[in-house]
């Protein structure tokens, strides 16, 4: 439903890998995205916070605090908020069942659609041997990442010159590498798996920064992609149905407000002096 000003109204949003802390982090695209969408619930389902980046190289331009600032006000205003933390913000899973700012916290979560059907809502990321099994693995495969989300804003950045538009190198990779597609799937096996283990008719996730959503193992999978790359969120209808909103290509083709990418001012130092930050942890 659009409401008067432009603002689509949509039952429930889910929202995961955002990476505020990252320098890969699409910040103004996110923002851009929470002026022209609401919802009655909003998830926010693990990576929202990029603590593994924060720990190694502080990064905080003044687009991130302005999304912490909008999430806290659509809060304020009314929208249930619900925040399901990933393994880059697992300093969060100190505080499951608190409140802070009128956002929940929860370990997982149980959606109950319109329709009746119920999903399991979680990060994913215990479900990861790579992350479970080899945490120096995993944070060296996260250095590699990020390396490669440089390359590709250098890329699409020669793109645009050239009236182009995005195109994700990672995306890319991981359709035609073997390997990564192994893993895709493999992942999603086994959080259908684990849907049905808790007698679910669905499961809802992150983690991967893969957005998807299907019924290939006959328990229907939903993935929210990513704020690195490709600035998706899940959207469900009040009939119960569920869309993958692509931020990226709305904005080349509809006329919307956003300006896209922007260079913003970067602050340097401790998290004490980050309003946007500082915010969030005052409030837990």
């Amino acid at each position: 439903m659009v409401t008067e000003g432009g603002l689509r109204h949509f039952r429930t949003l889910f929202i995961s890998d955002v990476h505020l802390g990252a320098r890969g982090c699409q910040a103004d695209l996110f923002l851009d995205f929470l002026r022209h969408h609401d919802a009655d619930i909003i998830y926010l389902v693990g990576d929202i916070v990029d603590g593994w980046r924060l720990r190694s190289s502080w990064y905080w331009p003044q687009a991130h605090n302005d999304v912490v600032q909008k999430l806290l006000r659509k809060a304020r205003k009314g929208a249930r908020m619900i925040y399901v933390p990933g393994n880059h913000d697992e300093f969060l899973r100190e505080y499951y069942g608190t409140h802070f700012g009128g956002i929940e916290v929860a370990e997982r979560f149980i959606h109950y659609g319109a329709d009746g059907r119920r999903y399991l809502v979680i990060h994913g990321d215990h479900f990861d041997l790579v992350v479970t099994q080899a945490r120096w693995l995993a944070h060296l495969g996260d250095y590699a990442y990020t390396v490669a989300i440089v390359v590709n804003r250098i890329f699409n950045n020669l793109r645009r010159r050239f009236g182009f538009g995005y195109w994700s190198l990672s995306q890319w990779a991981k359709q035609k590498v073997k390997n990564a597609v192994n893993y895709i799937g493999e992942f999603e096996k086994t959080l259908v798996t684990e849907a049905r283990r808790s007698a679910t008719d669905g499961v809802i996730c992150g983690h991967i920064h893969h957005a998807a959503i299907h019924n290939d193992f006959g328990v229907t999978y939903i993935n929210c992609g990513d704020w690195v790359e490709s600035c998706t969120a899940i959207a469900e209808h009040a009939d119960g149905r569920f869309e993958i909103i692509m931020w990226t290509t709305l904005l080349a083709h509809e006329d919307f407000d956003g300006e896209g990418e922007r260079e913003a001012e970067i602050v340097h130092g401790s998290p004490g002096a980050v309003a946007g930050l500082d915010d969030l942890v005052d409030a837990v």
